[in-house]
């Protein structure tokens, strides 16, 4: 028959024992991205979406309280679409897709799905949700939905994080 003292002398005992935090605890950011272009081109029949003369780099960034930045390599970026737990192959992000024409700003809100970088060109299939979207344009920039991603230091969130610091301090 257990004693008191020896519960009290156990649940003191399991206090101080190593505690496995687990994965689904670890600390997350939501990024956004912007990618910006010189042109595009929207082929209706197929839904696509195509970039002409994209940046070779995509900037991300997060909300308060993390505060990160950077940029990747656009490359780098299209593999976000493979499998995975936090994919957008699972979960396709939208997109604020803006064109300025002239002194005006038109804005077209779509579902990017299935990126092909091909040189200079990045194609996206897309579903129109918001707006209409023009057959061409100049001066483009998407605004791209979050993800989650992980801030452990082996994490893409870390090495980008620590890579801007760098970035900075010298």
């Amino acid at each position: 028959m257990a004693t008191r003292r020896a519960f009290l002398t156990a649940a003191a005992a399991a206090t101080f024992l190593p505690v496995k935090i687990s994965a689904a605890a670890e600390p997350k950011a939501d990024f956004l991205f912007v990618q910006t272009a010189k042109g595009m081109r929207f082929d209706q029949a197929t839904d696509t979406l195509t970039l002409e003369g994209v940046s070779p780099v995509t900037v991300f960034f997060s909300d308060r309280p993390e505060r990160i930045a950077g940029n990747m390599k656009t490359a780098a970026f299209v593999p976000f679409w493979s499998a995975g737990k936090n994919s957008f192959l699972s979960d396709p992000p939208n997109a604020d897709i803006s064109i300025v024409k002239g002194h005006s700003l038109q804005q077209t809100v779509a579902v990017l799905q299935n990126p092909v970088l091909q040189g200079d060109s990045l194609v996206y299939t897309i579903k129109v949700l918001q707006g209409d979207m023009p057959a061409s344009g100049d001066d483009v920039s998407l605004f791209i939905d979050v993800i989650g991603m992980p801030l452990t230091p082996l994490s893409y969130a870390g090495v980008a994080r620590r890579t801007y610091r760098r970035a900075v301090l010298y």
